[in-house]
C-alpha cells in the first residue's frame, strides 16, 4: 500500500491510499479520482514527504534488547545466588533424592548436602518422616530452557 497527498483544481487538499504507484496511475488515469470536498475529478499529486523513520545505530538497538541470562530484578539476583551456593556446595542427586535423604537420616550414607527432585507426595511423606527437608526456588540445569 502507498500513500499519496493529493490536490484538486480547486485547490482542496486531501490523502488517499492505492495498492501501487500503478494502480494510481490507472485511476487517474480513467478520471476515477474525485475531490471528497467538491468531488471534482481532475485529481495531481502533491509533493510530500516521506514519512521515514531514522534507522536505529547498534548501540541502541543492544540497549533495547533485553539481556535475559542476567537478573532484572534484586529477588531474581537473590535467587540466583541462592542456586549458585546450593550448586557449589550439595551434591544433586537427581531422581535418586527421596532414597537418598532416607539414607542419611537413617545413618545409611554419609552424611552431606544433597538436592534433587521429589513428588509432592514423596517430599510430604519425608517431612512427616522427620527427614529435614525444603523445596528450592528453582529447577534443577537440566530442566530449564
Amino acid at each position: 500500500m502507498i500513500r499519496y497527498a493529493l490536490t484538486c483544481k480547486a485547490g482542496h487538499g486531501f490523502e488517499s491510499w492505492f495498492a501501487s504507484a500503478e494502480a494510481y496511475a490507472a485511476l487517474a488515469g480513467t478520471g476515477q479520482l474525485a475531490c471528497p470536498v467538491c468531488g471534482l475529478r481532475q485529481i495531481e499529486k502533491a509533493l510530500m514527504a516521506p514519512s521515514v523513520r531514522p534507522a536505529r545505530t547498534a548501540e541502541s538497538a543492544a540497549e533495547e534488547r533485553p539481556k535475559l541470562g542476567l537478573p532484572a530484578t534484586e529477588l531474581e539476583t537473590a535467587l540466583a545466588e541462592l542456586r549458585r551456593q546450593v550448586e557449589a556446595n550439595s551434591e544433586y542427586v537427581g531422581m535418586n533424592f527421596v532414597a537418598e535423604a532416607r539414607a542419611i537420616h537413617d545413618g545409611a550414607a554419609p552424611e552431606r548436602s544433597i538436592y534433587g527432585e521429589a513428588r509432592p507426595d514423596e517430599a510430604k511423606r519425608l517431612i512427616e518422616d522427620g527427614v529435614p527437608v525444603a523445596p528450592l526456588p528453582f529447577r534443577p540445569a537440566r530442566k530449564t530452557n
